[in-house]
């Protein structure tokens, strides 16, 4: 989608004249991005491993933002697949109570011992705890199925993932078929599922108690969250992150902002502020000077508690912590939170002139 501010910020701004603070949440960019496809595990998935690729999502944030300043950003949709009517559900290695029904399995006390008397893995705190529902939000990254209730397992599976941030872990009643008009309530088996995401995990985001496939009624119990304190990657040409508490509320020398849904992902600020800097060196005024990203301050923005993605704000010089001074704003009831701010500054620093 056409970043309107950013554009405006990029093609009238007078390098003598700064953008007048604050630098308010933008929600009008917010709403013009397409929420990512995939915000939890299909209800027929086991496995979905990560395929997150850094650079890769770097090279396209900056592509975007140079699209933006010409045509309408366009996106796919993506493709899910089905199960074969009745047929075999692959794993279940988990514990069943004795009784076969949704409610014999929500009152199963061996899932909540388990869940309370879990580890809690060394650089993680716990978010939530045994709660009857697992997460759901835009920054899903993938799902593994263990053999056992394992919090260190999960752990390692999320710290292998590049930008895993936090993970969630739960029990998940499950069919034994894949129901259908030939078998519409099969009998029950648990999964143990791991999901990673590129964010913390709150409880306001365990929202998914469930659904119905066919007749049969899949529920989670058991479900506890750990959140890591995760400082986002250096960036190749900037030096940082230095940690903010807010966002920054500077002065002036504001250029325009860039939201990506999903991920949190700070080398996505990076690309933008790049892209930025490009198109205003292939665009410089009568005199030859031009406005460059110096600076870029990336932040995880949340809508009441569930983060939803990356907000970059960018620059033409650097601001310090005393600066980050944004911590959120209210649209109506809906409160728009600021986490996990960093700030990176261009090294070297661009002459912003021909």
């Amino acid at each position: 989608m056409r970043s309107t501010c950013l554009v405006a910020a990029l093609a009238g701004l007078a390098y003598a004249v700064p953008r007048p603070a604050p630098q308010d949440i933008n929600f009008i960019e917010i709403d013009s991005e397409d929420a990512p496809i995939v915000t939890g595990p299909s209800v027929e998935a086991v496995s979905q491993p990560v395929s997150y690729n850094e650079p890769a999502a770097k090279a396209a944030a900056a592509a975007e933002v140079l699209d933006e300043l010409s045509s309408p950003s366009k996106r796919g949709l993506a493709k899910r697949g089905v199960n074969d009517p009745c047929s075999p559900q692959p794993d279940g290695y988990g514990p069943k109570p004795a009784i076969d029904t949704v409610d014999a399995f929500l009152a199963f006390q061996v899932f909540h011992d388990t869940a309370n008397n879990a580890a809690t893995p060394q650089g993680y705190q716990r978010s939530f705890v045994d709660l009857n529902a697992s997460v759901h939000a835009n920054s899903y990254m993938g799902l593994y199925t263990l053999k056992t209730y394992d919090t260190i397992k999960c752990q390692q599976l999320c710290d292998a993932a590049n930008l895993c941030t936090a993970f969630n872990i739960y029990f998940e009643r499950d069919p034994t078929l894949a129901p259908a008009d030939a078998c519409p309530k099969p009998p029950s088996f648990t999964n143990i599922k791991c999901t990673l995401w590129g964010s913390g995990v709150t409880t306001e985001a365990a929202v998914n108690k469930g659904q119905y496939r066919r007749d049969f009624q899949v529920v989670i119990t058991g479900s506890n969250g750990y959140t890591k304190d995760n400082p986002p990657s250096a960036q190749a040409g900037f030096n940082g992150p230095t940690q903010f508490g807010g966002a920054i509320n500077a002065p002036g020398n504001y250029i325009g902002q860039k939201y990506f849904p999903g991920v949190y992902d700070a080398g996505k600020c990076a690309g933008a502020c790049q892209a930025t800097t490009a198109y205003e060196r292939r665009h410089p005024r009568s005199d030859g000077t031009y406005n460059a990203c110096q600076f870029f301050n990336a932040y995880l923005l949340s809508k009441n508690n569930i983060p939803v993605g990356t907000y970059c704000s960018m620059y033409t010089k650097s601001w310090g912590k005393q600066y980050s001074t944004n911590y959120g704003q209210y649209r109506g009831s809906d409160y728009f939170s600021v986490s996990s701010s960093y700030g990176f500054t261009l090294n070297p620093q661009d002459p912003m002139h021909i």
